[in-house]
């Protein structure tokens, strides 16, 4: 799993409207499985939590040309992107949509 956290320099307007000419090209990424993106308008600040299919498509798409043109992005700066292993039987329990994936 990859959770994702930075900052927006723009409206809350602007921003989602950078996300949605993105979407595609983040719902077209080998290997992921789901992304979440995330708001806080009040704060200014943004991020996703990704799931992947397994280690190798997060780390190749940490290394893609999409992640670094969102990391070179004008808008967007303090970023903290992390990795992140699954419990998958407590998550299971509270209902996470795990049973159906490959986990890492």
């Amino acid at each position: 799993m990859l959770v994702t956290n930075y900052t927006y320099n723009v409206s809350q307007e602007e921003f989602e409207k950078m996300a949605k000419e993105l979407a595609q090209a983040f719902a077209e990424v080998p290997g992921c499985l789901w992304k979440i993106w995330l708001i806080n308008d009040e704060s200014k600040e943004a991020g996703a939590v990704y799931l992947f299919k397994d280690a190798k498509s997060l780390q190749t798409f940490t290394s893609s040309p999409l992640v670094a043109s969102v990391l070179s992005h004008p808008a967007l700066s303090n970023f903290d992107l992390k990795e992140r292993d699954i419990l998958t039987e407590v998550s299971e329990v509270t209902h996470a949509p795990l049973k159906e994936t490959t986990m890492i």
